[in-house]
């Protein structure tokens, strides 16, 4: 572990919508996944309202504590897409219409003979400085502002922005992980595996209940960046499933002595 590189991020997900039910997020379980396997760890997740304050408070706090934050929605062309004025704010930056970015959305309502009406060009605004995220879907850039990605909460847009930014990120160690089937319920393994991770703290454990008919099981996961750690926290929960398994077989026995 030693050895292990360990990179994390965040993201920042906005919108009222979001909060209030109408719009399901798709993009966190994305982004989660594909951070996973670029050995990025996803630390934390906020979602906040279309309000300025809020996500001024909620993105330098994160912007701080993380080396990356990624931020989905409110960078489009109504009056309530406020995200780029919010970072803007946070960076203590200008927010200004990006002249590269103008020049592309021109471009595109021209040739979709469409007018680039002044909620359109909304689009091309950011902080002073910023670099574009490619946009190949409707080609308004998100962008980059220190360790910060600005990227549209459409999923689709959101996915082809991120597909961008990933070969451009620091990555680090990758987590492995190993799954182990337990016929036995939480209450009957909580104890014991707490022990275990206390004993590898170079893994993290965890314990996903299932009920299937009238019978719980668990599925225990070990997670690390080392096989060697992560193979002997495995060897110790076998064994702690086996010893479950002996002591209920011995009452069984003993219960049908009686």
């Amino acid at each position: 572990m030693s050895h292990a590189t360990v990179v994390t991020a965040a993201m920042l997900a906005i919108g009222d919508e979001l909060l209030s039910g109408r719009t399901k997020d798709k993009n966190i379980g994305h982004l989660a996944d594909l951070l996973t396997l670029s050995g990025i760890d996803l630390k934390e997740v906020r979602i906040v309202a279309d309000d300025e304050e809020a996500i001024v408070e909620a993105l330098n706090a994160l912007r701080a504590r993380y080396d990356y934050v990624f931020t989905s929605g409110g960078i489009g062309p109504t009056h309530d897409d406020i995200t780029a004025d919010a970072i803007s704010k946070a960076f203590g930056l200008p927010c200004e219409y990006d002249e590269a970015a103008m020049t592309l959305l021109a471009d595109m309502y021209r040739r979709r003979e469409m007018e680039f009406t002044e909620a359109r060009q909304r689009m091309a605004r950011m902080p002073r400085g910023a670099v574009h995220i490619p946009n190949p879907v409707s080609t308004a850039p998100g962008f980059i502002i220190g360790n910060v990605y600005v990227m549209a909460g459409v999923p689709q847009v959101f996915q082809a922005m991120v597909d961008n930014v990933l070969p451009t990120l620091r990555t680090g160690t990758p987590v492995l992980s190993l799954a182990i089937a337990c016929p036995y319920g939480e209450g009957d393994i909580g104890t014991p595996l707490a022990a275990i991770q206390k004993a590898h703290p170079d893994t993290s454990i965890g314990s996903y209940p299932r009920y299937i008919g009238e019978k719980f099981s668990t599925e225990i996961v070990v997670r690390g960046r080392a096989q060697a750690a992560i193979d002997a926290a495995g060897a110790e929960v076998h064994a702690m499933i086996e010893a479950i398994r002996q002591k209920k077989d011995s009452a069984e026995n003993r219960s049908a002595e009686a």
